[in-house]
């Protein structure tokens, strides 16, 4: 089976409400196809790749793209881990937690979308305290950071609630504009005094030589 050779296939991170998956790829077509129906409000632009700018069509496929290219371009040394993120057994949204040099640095970022008929719900917090959760408590991370456009209030708000600080900010161009990005980072100490949700995880110790550990 191909899982015997991506054992990244068997991970799965739960919660009280969520399971975060890799896709088979008929899951990574419906994930495609609620990207597809949007992730936010009309005129909203909360990422600096604007991805969701396009149509319906280009809005899917590159979801699948994306995927396909962080499994593919994965090492040890630089690798994304991206998940399907399924509520009742339904596909609402993606994460996606990445690290350069982890075995040494200890350090993750991370990043999310979610349907927008699912927003709202909690969900998108679940979610990347179960990231989290797999970060420190798992693969003994030291810090997560995350970069978030300063009127972006959702995505400020998940931060906040999980106990992440300002760390500076970030200047970038985006169709010639100038966009600030507040910088967030969230060290160990700080997840250890956040209450948070019970995350069972499952498959995780055939993948760690994948994430750059040592079983």
């Amino acid at each position: 089976m191909i899982a015997d050779y991506w054992p990244l296939l068997d991970l799965q991170l739960m919660t009280e409400r969520l399971v975060l998956r890799s896709p088979n790829d008929d899951e990574l077509a419906a994930l495609a196809g609620v990207a597809a129906r949007g992730v936010h409000a009309p005129g909203e632009r909360p990422y600096l790749v604007p991805w969701t700018e396009g149509t319906p069509i280009e809005r899917a496929v590159h979801v699948a793209q994306q995927h396909w290219r962080r499994r593919g371009e994965w090492t040890p040394q630089s690798w994304e881990l991206e998940l399907g993120l399924f509520f009742d057994g339904q596909p609402v949204g993606m994460v996606a937690m990445r690290a350069q040099d982890f075995r040494v640095r200890r350090e993750v970022k991370t990043e999310s979308w979610l349907g927008i008929d699912y927003h709202r719900r909690g969900l998108g917090t679940e979610a990347r305290a179960a990231l989290l959760h797999l970060a420190f408590v798992e693969l003994g991370a030291e810090s997560a950071v995350s970069e978030v456009f300063q009127d972006n209030a959702g995505s400020q708000g998940v931060s906040r609630r999980l106990g992440y600080r300002h760390d500076g900010i970030s200047r970038d161009l985006r169709d010639g504009d100038v966009m600030v990005s507040d910088r967030l980072r969230l060290d160990r100490r700080d997840w250890d005094r956040v209450d948070r949700p019970d995350v069972a995880v499952a498959g995780l110790l055939p993948c760690l030589p994948l994430f750059g550990i040592s079983r």
